[in-house]
């Protein structure tokens, strides 16, 4: 019979010896994965519940791709390294950009497109954080403020989104007036061509893909090829219906998204933003209601005329001509006085839809009046309350003829002070959700207008995946025309819920 001892030491040796080899398979596994599968400097392994893990040669951990201890996953966008005349080259040649005015572009590229530092507040701006911004430079202020992305990446396999830093906005206003629809076109020809060819484009055809433009979206969607059509036909090429632009008015398709026009407030810090806020609240407001703008005279339709004849009948408004030689409009420390001394604005379409002075009035703490709902409404979904009454007033106006005198004026008495500071302070809430911090630096407390349209990107691309993998067809709806996007029925049966 084997005795106890010599029983237990046997059994000591056959379990060292078994964890040994155990020991040894495992090294010899991960050394064998590490040595194949290698693309583009990333090695593939596979985890208990069968998740890819991640291995950098220019990092020494494993991190599965879809762990939580990855604050990036599902949030890494890949920069497209365009050729320089997509957009350098548009900024060294910032002279030509506004051909056929006499305002030249090229101060407004200064710090990373926000424009000049504006001295002389004159009590009316509070910090260094202001800048002289040209709206049409919003392209530049993105691909500027997605340099310093947290989570940008060279490796586009690991990519949930795909930027695409071309000028479009700047580019096309090159060429508007030119009668010749192939030189308008060219630029957008050439880039769709260039990146159908990437093998990025392959993964998702562009679906992943977007771009932002300064101005509005009708500009690069002329749907004939009739040389008195207005805008280059950028949208209706085949490849960049696959893609998705953001500018600062969407069009009626639904890979079109609206985010908000560039401010004069570029934020630095979240003190800057705070003591904003603050001195909003507590700013005396004389005017009942204001108005900046020039009369329409040319458009059908349009209520630019009677707003302004209603806002100099009354003593309780103000109202800032922008047609007039002066034009106070080009001046940042005027609006804005105006504006912070106002209980409400009034924001009537202009030449289109949206009006830059919607943000400049929220940035003050006016309280934004619209006549439409495409002007705001159905246009920065990603960025505006669901609930519209929580922050303006919404006086639907579908046919000139139905602005009666006085009808403005008695709306707003009609709104009770509960009501108004309600409004108020809901404006000042959103301020900022509205305004591109500056790019050299990020705020810790907010997320600004830039961090919402990227996580509004990232989550359209990632229902695209959702669809995909479902076995469903990505392009069913993608690019598909909205009729009912700037119609007013839509609107009034939802009564601000």
């Amino acid at each position: 019979m084997e005795k106890p001892v010599t029983r237990k030491c046997s059994q000591e040796v056959w379990f060292a010896i078994f964890t040994s080899l155990a020991l040894f398979s495992v090294l010899l596994c991960f050394d064998y994965s590490a040595l194949i599968g290698t693309e583009k400097g990333v090695n593939f392994l596979v985890d208990k519940q069968n998740n890819p893990l991640v291995f950098s040669k220019n990092k020494t951990n494993f991190i599965p791709k879809n762990s939580t201890l990855d604050s990036c996953h599902g949030k890494y966008i890949y920069i497209h390294n365009l050729p320089s005349r997509f957009n350098q080259d548009l900024l060294k040649n910032c002279k030509l950009l506004t051909r056929g005015t006499e305002n030249s572009m090229c101060p407004y590229l200064k710090n990373n497109g926000l424009g000049p530092e504006i001295d002389g507040f004159e009590g009316v701006l509070s910090n260094k954080s202001w800048f002289s911004t040209n709206q049409f430079l919003l392209e530049v202020i993105f691909h500027n403020k997605m340099k310093r992305y947290k989570c940008l990446t060279n490796d586009s396999s690991l990519a949930s989104a795909v930027f695409i830093p071309f000028y479009a906005g700047l580019d096309v206003s090159l060429r508007l007036w030119d009668p010749n629809i192939s030189v308008r076109d060219s630029s957008a020809r050439d880039l769709v061509d260039w990146l159908s060819k990437k093998p990025e484009w392959k993964t998702m055809w562009g679906r992943d893909h977007f771009l932002v433009a300064g101005r509005i979206s009708w500009d690069f969607r002329r749907q004939t090829d009739e040389s008195s059509d207005w805008g280059s036909k950028l949208r209706f090429l085949p490849q960049s219906m696959n893609m998705s632009m953001l500018s600062v008015e969407g069009s009626s398709w639904r890979n079109d998204y609206a985010i908000p026009y560039p401010t004069y407030f570029h934020p630095a810090e979240d003190r800057a933003v705070y003591e904003w806020q603050g001195r909003m609240r507590n700013m005396s407001r004389p005017y009942l209601f204001t108005f900046a703008g020039a009369p329409r005279p040319d458009l059908v339709n349009s209520i630019r005329g009677k707003v302004i004849d209603q806002c100099r009948a009354s003593s309780s408004c103000r109202f800032i001509d922008c047609g007039s030689v002066e034009n106070s409009c080009n001046n940042p420390v005027s609006v804005m006085k105006v504006f912070q001394s106002s209980v409400y604005c009034l924001q009537p379409p202009g030449d289109s839809y949206t009006r830059r002075s919607t943000f400049d009035s929220i940035l003050a703490g006016c309280i934004p009046v619209f006549f439409h709902p495409g002007t705001a409404y159905s246009q920065y979904l990603w960025h505006f309350p669901n609930n519209y009454t929580k922050y303006s007033v919404y006086i639907p106006v579908k046919d000139v003829k139905d602005l009666r005198d006085g009808d403005i004026e008695k709306v707003l008495l009609g709104i009770s002070k509960e009501e108004e500071k309600g409004m108020r302070e809901e404006v000042i809430r959103l301020i900022p959700k509205i305004v591109y911090a500056d790019p050299r630096s990020r705020l810790n407390s907010f997320k600004d207008a830039f961090d919402l349209a990227v996580k509004g990107v990232l989550e359209r691309i990632e229902e695209l995946r959702r669809v995909i993998k479902e076995g469903k067809d990505p392009s069913v709806g993608f690019a598909e025309g909205d009729d009912f996007k700037y119609t007013f029925s839509d609107w009034d049966k939802k009564d601000g819920n």
